[in-house]
């Protein structure tokens, strides 16, 4: 099966001083495969480069050397056109749920944004917001509301509904769940294996939580020392 991104000997050097470079070397040799419809989990301790390589495959920061391919084409080579339609593809959902949110917009606000980024009609923006947050599990009720106004666990679902929207094809899960209460936790990865199901969406799913990996992930790598292991 063709991945739906790739990744193949990815390093990424930071340096740091003006006249006394320092180099910290934060990823390197990093080769993996997200397919449709399946898990890749990634563990590693704090300040092991685990963001850092999300953030690289999701298209926010670039390597310092090595390749991603999306359906299969090198991101280097890809048109202005091309790119737009990756980025758009390959989403990420990060730790914070409340944080992902615009704190002096409502929920309804939040979702309009992305439709309006999208040039969806004005006309088709109910039947739109309907279907999100039904997909996600979420009440309109919900709408005039604001971030704080709102549950953890409701936040992370807004947060997903609103990269839901943008029909991507893989996401970049960074500790998703880990902010959430237990039982919380629980319904966000259930409603995540939904969707994965329903959609057929690659997850690369990052986590210090072995339990939350095992639940979740058909394969598991380890991020050490800028490297990874396969378990």
């Amino acid at each position: 099966m063709l991945a739906v991104l790739k990744a193949e000997d990815l390093g990424r050097i930071y340096e740091s001083g003006l006249i006394f470079k320092k180099r910290h070397v934060a990823l390197q040799g990093i080769s993996l495969e997200m397919e449709a419809g399946k898990t890749l989990g990634l563990m590693g301790v704090s300040g092991s480069g685990k963001t850092t390589l999300g953030k690289i495959l999701a298209g926010l920061e670039r390597p310092s050397c090595g390749k991603v391919f999306f359906a299969g084409k090198d991101l280097r080579s890809m048109s202005g056109r091309e790119y737009a339609a990756f980025r758009r593809a390959v989403q990420m959902v990060f730790q914070d749920p409340e944080g992902s949110l615009n704190p002096q917009k409502s929920i309804e606000q939040s979702i309009h944004e992305v439709l309006e980024l999208l040039k969806i009609p004005g006309r088709e923006w109910q039947d739109r917001t309907e279907e999100m947050l039904d997909m996600v599990g979420l009440s309109e009720e919900l709408l005039c509301r604001y971030p704080s106004q709102i549950s953890g666990g409701q936040c992370q679902r807004v947060a997903l509904g609103r990269v839901l929207l943008l029909r991507p094809q893989a996401i970049i899960l960074d500790e998703p769940t880990s902010a959430l209460d237990i039982s919380v936790q629980a319904q966000i990865l259930n409603l995540l294996k939904y969707l994965q199901r329903d959609l057929g969406l690659a997850f690369l799913l990052i986590s210090h939580q072995p339990e939350v990996i095992r639940f979740m992930a058909h394969d598991t790598i380890i991020l050490e020392g800028g490297r990874t292991s396969i378990i």
